[in-house]
């Protein structure tokens, strides 16, 4: 699960929520109600929520504007974050950050090992960049997507043309204007597929570059050559962070359910701590 993706969008789709205190818990409460219906959807067996540690040095250096125009988390969010991990921790979650690992690589290292070992995939995150990942094992659930179905590499070709190994090229081609990374001037999504569909990869279409019929576009690709180097290098999801991952420690734990309980007061959260405290119940009476 891509923490910080859910946690913005908490944070915008619930505009005013606050706790006794004051406190904004707008994100707080927005991030465990979407947790709970992916938890739902998806029933997993394995769950781990991995948050961004910044960005990752070898990409600023290959590209200093990479990302720059991001703005800060607002300061609402922000003044939250610690009580979303807090919850997680006695919700016996496994959350995960690490300085300078994008939580983007970390998702995709956690994905690739797993399905290696096995195991069914669902990456929960509305990031193009994970189409990438998608095969017979790995599947995307974008929490935006009201249907709540699972990507497969049938949704990613409806909606790029291409398939789930094509996409780095063909965001190479295209750029991403969120990740500050620019494409081939005049390239834009359709361009990129038909080129992808024609050649079907970067490397085919340079050594054929003879081959494309449009001059003005011949001249932008040949311009481009080593920006696309530069691009697949920094749109490819990398596989050397998270070398401590193991499968068993994404286990669901279990809940602290006295620690639930405060937050939930804390936070002024009475439905959730009536669904806790609903829980607690036929534990009681086996008890008895």
């Amino acid at each position: 699960m891509d923490g910080h993706a859910y946690a913005y969008r908490a944070f915008y789709g619930i505009r005013s929520l606050n706790a006794p205190d004051g406190s904004p818990t707008n994100a707080i409460y927005g991030f465990l109600k979407m947790l709970a219906r992916m938890r739902a959807s998806v029933a997993p067996t394995h769950l781990a929520v991995i948050w961004d540690g910044g960005l990752a040095p070898e990409r600023t250096a290959a590209l200093p504007e990479y990302k720059a125009q991001r703005p800060p988390m607002p300061a609402g969010l922000a003044q939250q974050m610690d009580g979303i991990v807090e919850y997680l921790r006695a919700a016996g979650l496994a959350s995960w950050r690490r300085d300078g690992v994008e939580a983007d690589d970390w998702i995709a290292v956690a994905a690739r090992r797993a399905a290696a070992a096995g195991a069914q995939v669902v990456i929960a995150s509305a990031d193009k960049d994970f189409m990438q990942l998608v095969n017979a094992r790995v599947g995307l659930l974008n929490p935006g997507d009201k249907s709540e179905r699972v990507w497969t590499d049938a949704e990613v070709i409806a909606k790029t043309g291409v398939r789930p190994e094509q996409i780095v090229d063909w965001l190479s081609l295209v750029g991403d204007s969120v990740d500050n990374i620019p494409g081939v001037p005049g390239v834009g999504p359709k361009t990129a597929t038909g080129l992808l569909q024609q050649f079907g990869s970067l490397d085919a279409l340079y050594a054929r570059l003879a081959e494309v019929k449009s001059d003005r576009l011949r001249e932008s690709l040949t311009a481009a050559r080593e920006v696309m180097a530069r691009n697949r290098d920094l749109i490819y999801l990398r596989d050397d962070v998270g070398a401590d991952f193991l499968m068993a420690d994404t286990i669901p734990g279990p809940e602290d359910r006295g620690r639930l309980a405060e937050l939930f007061r804390s936070w002024g959260f009475r439905s959730l701590l009536n669904e806790l405290e609903a829980r607690r119940e036929p534990e009681q009476g086996e008890l008895l």
